[in-house]
This record gives structure tokens, sequence and C-alpha cells, in this order.
């Protein structure tokens, strides 16, 4: 790869894995779309790595009380606060089940099947379409605190969805916590937080590959594609959660199509 390929494609992780613009199609259709060959499985890899490491340092906070909550309800008396902590670990244990589920199962006939270009702008298109209309007629009054194990499950049901390319996994957790009576912002952090178990756990079974290939690696440019995801996708959580509530999901909606366009497109 050259150090164009590394900084263009690590870029576009680190702001697609939170935006709900799919990261999955993004990695798929940059390379090909601008002539570039295949990254490899390493450098997909590597870049989850940057994402993970991004969202695991803004939410640290978060993740030590809601570690301590989990493991403290089960020997000692908790206050109302700690309460909460706990059960929203609970809701993120539920809601990443599904996607675990189905990507044991069917990821080998998501892979061969539905990476086609014609399916990601089908996908691309329509799930935007849900999640404006998420946003514009979602009732958006509960916080996340306010949260029931009914809404995690439905959340990570929905999150099984974005296994195919080009649904955004992200964007259909979003979608589907709108729906759910969330308001942007509340949906917007437990999507994030949900990210963090779904790409250990997507991560880990890339690695598990990557062990298995004998291929040489690049470690130069596995280092600098983690490092530079890491710090975009940082910057993208902070500045869509500040923001979120004021700018909306319309234009989310109007680049998606934008890119489903610009694939069929390129497909003629």
């Amino acid at each position: 790869m050259s150090w164009l390929e590394i900084v263009v494609l690590a870029i576009v992780q680190g702001m697609t894995e939170f935006l709900p613009v799919s990261s999955s199609g993004h990695l798929i259709l940059a390379p090909a779309l601008l002539g570039w060959s295949d990254q490899g499985l390493a450098f997909d890899v590597a870049v989850h790595v940057g994402t993970l490491a991004a969202v695991v340092l803004y939410f640290r906070d978060d993740l030590t009380r809601m570690t301590v909550a989990f493991f403290g309800q089960f020997s000692t008396a908790q206050s109302d606060a700690a309460r909460v902590d706990a059960r929203l670990a609970g809701y993120l244990i539920a809601a990443t089940i599904p996607a675990g589920i189905v990507g044991i199962v069917f990821r080998d006939a998501i892979e061969m099947y539905l990476r086609s270009p014609v399916i990601i702008a089908a996908t691309t298109a329509g799930f935007g379409v849900l999640l404006y209309l998420a946003d514009r007629f979602g009732a958006q009054r509960r916080t996340v605190e306010q949260m029931t194990w009914r809404d995690a499950v439905l959340v990570g049901i929905a999150q099984a969805a974005a296994l195919v390319p080009g649904t955004s996994r992200s964007g259909v957790t979003m979608t589907m916590g709108m729906m759910l009576g969330l308001s942007a912002k509340a949906a917007a952090r437990f999507s994030f937080l949900l990210s963090i178990p779904v790409i250990v756990l997507a991560g880990g079974l890339e690695a598990l590959k990557l062990v298995k290939d004998e291929a040489a690696v690049d470690w130069s440019a596995l280092l600098l594609g983690s490092v530079l995801s890491a710090v975009v996708a940082y910057l993208t959580i902070k500045f869509f959660l500040k923001f979120i509530a004021n700018i909306g999901m319309l234009p989310f909606m109007l680049y998606r199509f934008g890119l489903a366009v610009v694939i069929l497109l390129a497909l003629s």
C-alpha cells in the first residue's frame, strides 16, 4: 500500500465507523472507486483496532463505572446510580448477542453473496430513509438511563442487520433507538458504547483469520493506519455527540443517497 492509500483509508474508517453511513461499505467502495487494490485483512484489523481504542478512550469513565457496578451488584448493596450503570452494562451485553449469533452463523454467506456494489447501493439508500424517518417522527424523549431490556434487545436485533455492507451499524442502531423514543444523542451514545463489544468480537474473528494467513505484513502501514483511524474516530465521536441535536439526520440521509447514486453510476 502507498502512504496515500494508508492515510485515506484510515481517515475513511475513523470517520465512518461512528457516523451513520457504513464503514464496511466505505472500506469496500473506496479502493474500488479509486482504482486501488484491496487493502487486505491485516489493514482492516489495524484500523478497527484504532477505532476501538478511540471509543474506549472517549467513554473510559462510563466504562469504568459500568464495570464496577456490574460486578458489584453480585456482592454488595448499591446506590441508585450504580444500579443504573449495572443495568446499562447488562443492556450492552444483551444487545450484543443477536449480532454475535448472526455473525457466527451467517458471516461466510454474507461475505460471499452480499458484498456486491448493487446491494451496498440499495442498503445505503434504503437505511438512510429509515434513519431520517426515525429522526423526524420518533418521540425522542428518553435518555439511555431510561432504557428497558426490551429496548436493548430490539437495538441488538437491528444491529445484526448491519452485517450486510452498506447498512451501517451505527446508523441502524441509532435508527432503532430513535424509533423506540430515545433522543438522537441518547441513541448515538448507546450505539457508540455498543460498538465496543461488537468491534472486539468482529476484530477477534478477523485476527484469527490473520494468524492463519502467511502473507507478509507491513507493520509500519498497520501502525500508521491504526493511530490515524484512532485520532479521527475520537474527534468524530466528540463532534457528532456535540452537534447531533442541532444537525439532525437529514444530512446523512442526503449523503447516503448521493453515495448510492455514485455507486450505481460507477457500475454503468
